[in-house]
């Protein structure tokens, strides 16, 4: 790289870590607007079709009621396991207690009081804000959602015209770029949900078979909610891998299925994660694995759960703005290990 590279790749770290700190201030007046735009670069090829047969205005209707009806059924179906979840919490009390007392006898035969430690650090206080503090996020997922519906409609109302606006700016080169980079990350978006989706709906296919085949409670609940963690890379086969066992245990009260169920979801978990997500991507997605967890880990500091979601959709962003600018493409090359082949992802 020359003296100007340099200087200008230094300047796009700057910008970057600034706009990182903006990201942690501001995240209720960004949030909805970046999640907005997630959304409008996946159904914006939908919209695309539509308009060219039924109309602008009846292509936009149609693309946000299609849009929104799929949100909600997600998160219907979400709703239901958790729910299906709680109930069985609620409804089995007493032999959750049991299998605790009975999982620590042999650390207390050992001195390990688990229940007294428990005792020592474990404030009321702490789980009464925690509560206070879900019944408040659950609260604002309404109007989150309207803020974000609304940014939706207008920003696929508007692409074209910012399209445009890019396209007469005066330096032409950039402007190609960025009008590039745009194409590029909106079929990478599409990619990776498409992938995420059947890597979903492979893995809650699997974990509810294998909960039948053990004879598990809930076989069905276990199933969605491990199709709709999935879109959490990580952090969602972890959650699913750590609890399912943990209700196993609850369930038979022995040591030997739980075993199985973990060795199991760990095993679906590492083939559909090592084998059917590569196949589906290709080297559209060629990200390496420690940088997918380090944009989890970085989004979900910034960001809680949505940041979980949107953490990779932000860094495949990145990626691609800075593969398309020569003083930054060195980045690309070094996080995304090597830069994909000419066209191979043309719009």
């Amino acid at each position: 790289m020359g003296g100007g590279n340099v200087i200008e790749s230094t300047s796009v770290i700057v910008a970057v870590l600034l706009i990182l700190a903006a990201c942690k201030v501001g995240q209720a007046v960004l949030e909805p607007v970046v999640f907005a735009i997630f959304i409008i670069e996946i159904a914006w090829p939908m919209q695309k079709t539509l308009r060219s047969k039924i109309g602008k205005a009846t292509a936009l209707a149609l693309t946000v009621v299609v849009t929104t009806t799929l949100a909600l059924a997600l998160l219907s179906v979400i709703v239901w396991g958790g729910r299906q979840v709680a109930e069985w919490v609620g409804g089995n009390l007493d032999r959750i207690q049991e299998s605790l007392i009975s999982s620590t006898a042999w650390l207390e035969e050992h001195d390990i009081f688990v229940f007294a430690l428990l005792s020592d650090h474990f404030d009321p206080a702490t789980v009464v804000r925690m509560i206070h503090a879900m019944a408040i996020r659950a609260n604002t997922i309404m109007a989150f959602a309207v803020i974000v519906l609304i940014y939706v409609v207008l920003g696929l109302g508007e692409a074209d015209i910012l399209t445009g606006r890019i396209a007469t700016l005066k330096n032409q080169d950039a402007s190609r770029r960025l009008i590039a980079a745009g194409r590029k990350i909106g079929v990478k978006f599409r990619t990776y949900m498409l992938v995420r989706t059947v890597a979903s709906i492979a893995t809650g296919l699997a974990v509810w078979g294998f909960a039948v085949l053990l004879h598990l409670e809930m076989a069905g609940a276990w199933g969605v909610l491990a199709f709709a963690l999935n879109y959490l890379p990580y952090i969602g086969s972890l959650i699913v891998t750590a609890a399912l066992p943990l209700f196993a245990f609850v369930q038979f009260g022995s040591f030997e299925t739980p075993l199985l169920v973990l060795l199991g979801i760990s095993f679906i978990q590492a083939v559909i994660g090592s084998y059917l997500e590569p196949v589906f991507s290709g080297s559209a997605l060629s990200i390496s694995p420690p940088l997918v967890l380090f944009s989890i880990v970085l989004w979900t500091f910034l960001w809680g759960a949505l940041g979980a979601f949107l953490g990779v959709p932000l860094m495949i962003a990145a990626l691609t703005l800075f593969e398309e600018f020569p003083s930054t493409r060195w980045i690309a090359d070094i996080l995304s290990g090597g830069r994909a082949a000419a066209g191979e992802l043309e719009a």
